[in-house]
């Protein structure tokens, strides 16, 4: 089994492109994060206070260090409309070295 490079892939669903945009940004520009990809056109079909439901939705995927998760999570849900928004974390056993540096950086450079 690989050893975890401590670097990690956060899963966020939006109801909109806006909010999922100015979530994404929010938490770049706050360093949680070196980058937020957005993909629209997601159709959702969950259980939902007893009920099944379908949207559309957005899905935000966040690079980032393991050790932000907790802040880049209290942050997202902060951020975010639904009641319980989606924030799942899995841990990128292995990536492009120069890739993983760049995340490093930039979820280190205040500046």
């Amino acid at each position: 089994m690989a050893e975890s490079s401590g670097f990690i892939l956060v899963f966020s669903t939006s109801p909109s492109a806006s909010e999922a945009g100015r979530v994404g940004r929010t938490v770049v520009e706050e360093r949680l994060a070196a980058c937020c990809n957005m993909v629209e056109g997601v159709r959702s079909i969950y259980w939902w206070k007893g009920e099944v439901c379908e949207e559309g939705e957005v899905l935000s995927v966040f690079k980032t260090r393991k050790e932000l998760f907790e802040p880049l999570k209290k942050r997202i849900k902060a951020l975010h409309s639904y009641e319980v928004p989606e924030i799942i974390m899995l841990e990128i056993s292995e990536g492009l070295p120069e890739y993983l540096d760049w995340i490093d950086a930039e979820t280190r450079n205040k500046g």
